[in-house]
This record gives C-alpha cells, structure tokens and sequence, in this order.
C-alpha cells in the first residue's frame, strides 16, 4: 500500500532530505502536498518530480511567482500559515512530515493532529511551546508521534519493547557544536560564518545557530518532555562530539540502551517514513575501526548558558518555554543578520524571560500570546 505524506518545510534540509528518501523507493511513497517558505526555484522542481496535488508558499507574491512558473492546471497553490494547514489536512494524506524551521509549524501540525494524520515531527519547537496541548489531542486523535530528531529517534528506538516503569533517565547526546573547545572568553569575536560552521551535521541556518550556543538541546529536552512524557529531571545531557551515538536511555537494572550511525539525518527520517519497518537509505555502514575512540563529556554550563536558562525555563513551566523559544529565534535572527554579537543571543533571551511573567497554558491562545509578547519584548531590547 502506498503511503501518501504531506511535507511541510519540503525546501528544507529535512525536506529535501525526505523527498530522496521517497524517490529512492518508488511505489512506497506519494507526495501529495508541500508546503515551504520563499524558494520557490526549488519548489518549481519538486512540483515538476513529484506531481503534488497542493502546493503553500509562504506568501501571496511567493504563490503567483510560483503560478507564473508551473501555471495554474498544474498544481493548487496557496499561501501562508493557512495554507500550509491545508497541505497538512488533505484527506488522502496518511502521514505529515512536520519540518517547518520555528514556531510557526505549530499550527499547520496541530491541524494534521487534530485531522489524525500520523506525525513525523522534526519541528522540535512546536513541541516545546505547545507540548502538553499536542500530546493531549494526540491521544484525542489516536494519533502517532513519531520523531524524526535524530537523538529522539534514537531514544524512541531505545525505548522501543521496555516497560515505561524500568526507565531510569534519557539521555541526550549533544556534539557541542564548533566551539566546544573555545574559550569562554573568545565568545565575543565569533562571527555569523563561524558559527555557521558545524563540525559533524549539514542542517539549516537557525538549528547550526542553535547548536552553536547549545539552546538546541536545551530545547530537545522540553520535546523529549513532552514526547516520551517523563519529567525534566529524568533528562540528562552528554557531549559526544564524533556525533556516533545519537542518544541512550538507561534502565533501572543499570543497563544502557544506544542507538548508533553515522550523522545523517536520512536515517531518523526513514524510520519515521516507513516505521514499524525499515527502508534502506544509502548512507554508508558505521565503521567502529576508522572511528577508534569515542569521547563522552558533561555540559559546560558555565560557558553555554542557553543550555542552563533552557532547563530552567522546562523546570519552570507554564508559558516559560514558549517565551524562551520565541525570544531564541528573535535573539538568532538577529545574529545572522548581523545586529548583534554571538554572545548577545543568551544575554537577550535572559532578558525577556525576566521580563516574563509565567501564566498557565489552557488554551492555544495562551502559546500563540506568550510568543507574540516574547517576539515584541526581545525586539524591544536589541540595540
């Protein structure tokens, strides 16, 4: 049977990820929709590889450029966050790739839940703001989360046959990114290119960001929260910088289950495309023999304070997480634009959220408010 996916985020690096994964087994995989910002070059190819029945840009001008190239008999073309929710929610969709950078998947993955589409969810921040809420429609819907985060994968596949009663913490492996061997002090001459430089992964702009001052795990632990519904506590974090293991959980008998390969993110994807079975993907075998030694470190959190204030924030609760990841991308966006310094991303969202007072989150309202308030707070504080 041919499963039909709906892929938000296509001209992304997962998405592009997604698309060779599908057509590398043809006759397993439909795409159906697409949704995606502005690059509307490459969504022009994919329109004519794929053969979509919708197509969201993220804009009106976006969508009639993208008109004047494919024409109208095409493909449907929509735009903008209703748009995307439309991709999401298609009837003959069976599974949602869910890989739109930032919070503003949130809504279109909601709808694909509240619609019970199966999930694959490589937007972690949807998650982070709005976790409780997406698990409770989930279980409304009978809908399956599967995560397509490498390290959550790696734990959903460590979790996989184990009684939720025998697990003593997850653990999270994080490379530490490219300044895992600079000195605090040196954190003041960074620069965007610098930054942008990961040693082991190829991913998008705001995520290689994110890696580089460590929020990135600060917000995979809120996800791994919500996903595998265990407290922060339970939660620990490890630096691996060769990036082999991607994430291990620990049982109560003192036994510690891995998940290994080499970075790429082709592998998480495909379990979640094609789970409970697996697919080939051509990345290469992990050879043990050339890696010789893996290193494992405890966290600086002294030096990457992203990393201290995330936990703090997942602790903390209520509309915490969403006012920390919403300030993140104000404080990351700046950066790359070059407004401010590497060492202002923390000093910014420090600030918001102690301008920040928590309330409890009932309602989507209550998220989409604390982002708003966060986004127009750290604007408010960049120089």
């Amino acid at each position: 049977m041919v499963k039909k996916i709906s892929i938000l985020g296509s001209t992304g690096s997962i998405g592009l990820s997604t698309i060779e994964l599908v057509l590398r087994h043809p006759g397993r995989f439909e795409v159906v929709g697409l949704a995606a910002g502005s690059n509307v070059a490459e969504l022009e190819k994919q329109i004519q590889r794929l053969k979509p029945k919708v197509v969201s840009v993220g804009s009106e001008a976006a969508a009639k450029e993208l008109r004047n190239r494919v024409g109208r008999n095409r493909v449907e073309i929509v735009h903008g966050t209703e748009g995307a929710s439309q991709v999401a929610v298609l009837a003959e969709v069976d599974m949602v790739v869910s890989a739109i950078v930032g919070a503003a998947g949130l809504l279109p993955t909601l709808e694909a839940i509240r619609h019970g589409k199966t999930i694959g969810l490589a937007n972690k921040e949807s998650m982070v703001i709005a976790g409780e809420l997406m698990r409770r429609e989930a279980s409304k819907k009978g809908v399956t989360i599967l995560p397509v985060d490498s390290e959550h994968s790696a734990l959903f596949q460590c979790l996989e046959g184990h009684r939720r009663a025998d697990i003593k913490r997850l653990i999270l492996t994080a490379s530490g990114g490219p300044f895992l061997q600079r000195p605090r002090e040196e954190f003041n001459q960074i620069t965007v290119s610098q930054a942008l430089k990961h040693p082991n992964w190829s991913m998008g702009q705001k995520i290689t960001i994110d890696s580089a001052t460590m929020m990135n795990k600060g917000l995979e632990v809120m996800e791994a929260r919500w996903l595998f519904d265990l407290p922060v506590d339970k939660i620990d974090i490890c630096v691996h910088p060769q990036s082999i293991v991607h994430s291990m959980v620990e049982y109560i008998d003192g036994s510690v289950m891995a998940q290994m390969g080499v970075p790429d993110m082709k592998v998480p994807i495909a379990y979640a495309l094609s789970y409970p079975e697996r697919i080939a993907t051509g990345v290469p075998s992990l050879n043990l023999f050339e890696e010789r030694k893996l290193t494992f470190f405890e966290p600086d959190f002294e030096k990457f304070t992203c990393l201290k204030t995330a936990y703090s924030a997942a602790r903390e609760g209520k509309t915490c997480p969403a006012v920390l990841n919403a300030a993140n991308e104000e404080a990351v966006a700046a950066f790359l634009a070059e407004k401010i310094k590497f060492t202002d991303i923390p000093r910014l969202i420090d600030k918001t959220i102690g301008a920040h007072q928590p309330f409890e989150v009932k309602s989507l309202d209550d998220v989409l408010e604390a982002d708003r308030w966060a986004r127009v707070t750290t604007k408010g504080f960049l120089p």
